[in-house]
């Protein structure tokens, strides 16, 4: 089947991409990995010793790098309802994490201990269409929220993505109930067309 002028631009556009290019050559998995580096490098969420879960993890690229950063004192848990091969170090839970049998895997996997951060780089289907796109993005947030909110020992911190526009103004006044603070990143590795920008709430509240 012959490919539509726009899948061949956007795969023209993936395959020279800058971040692409960089992540096959680093060996990770994604492009997103870029966008955390960056975070991390300004905020340092991610720290030795600390517990991570991995919301929406596959392809896995985020999980690889804060296995790296909180190295062998520390864990991450990744949950997908996407299967994933394995990463050393990183404890994959497939399936979805509002049902219980996956969050009972992840209450298993934490063997009694905290989760200092949950991190989310989860986005929708995108249809092209805002109308649709903006609610399942929206949606998503709230989804990861929650699971923070669950899961997250006091004072521990979330970093989410989330599209500009409708919902978002009210999703950040959700964030400001729940965290001391909130900041907003748009790394550089983000394309600059996108509207995605990531959200940290630090010192959660419980």
């Amino acid at each position: 089947m012959a490919r539509s002028k726009s899948s061949r631009e956007w795969l023209e556009r993936h395959v020279n991409d800058e971040y692409v290019q960089r992540a096959q050559a680093d060996g990770y998995r994604s492009r997103a990995v870029y966008k955390l580096l960056e975070i991390q490098q300004r905020d340092q969420l991610i720290r030795p010793g600390q517990v991570v879960v991995d919301l929406g993890a596959a392809p896995g690229g985020w999980s690889q790098v804060a296995q790296t950063l909180v190295a062998d004192k520390g864990a991450v848990i990744a949950l997908d309802i996407l299967p994933m091969d394995a990463i050393t170090g990183v404890t994959i839970i497939e399936g979805d994490f509002r049902e219980q049998q996956p969050f009972d895997k992840l209450r298993e996997a934490l063997n009694g201990r905290d989760v200092d951060l949950v991190i989310s780089d989860m986005a929708p289907n995108l249809s092209g269409m805002a109308t649709v796109d903006q609610p399942r993005s929206i949606y998503l947030c709230e989804l990861a929220l929650d699971f923070a909110v669950q899961t997250l020992k006091p004072g521990g911190n979330f970093l989410t993505k989330i599209f500009q526009g409708e919902g978002f103004d009210a999703y950040m006044r959700q964030l400001r109930e729940k965290f001391a603070s909130v900041v907003t990143r748009k790394p550089q590795s983000s394309r600059s067309k996108s509207s995605e920008v990531y959200l940290i709430g630090r010192d959660f509240r419980v």
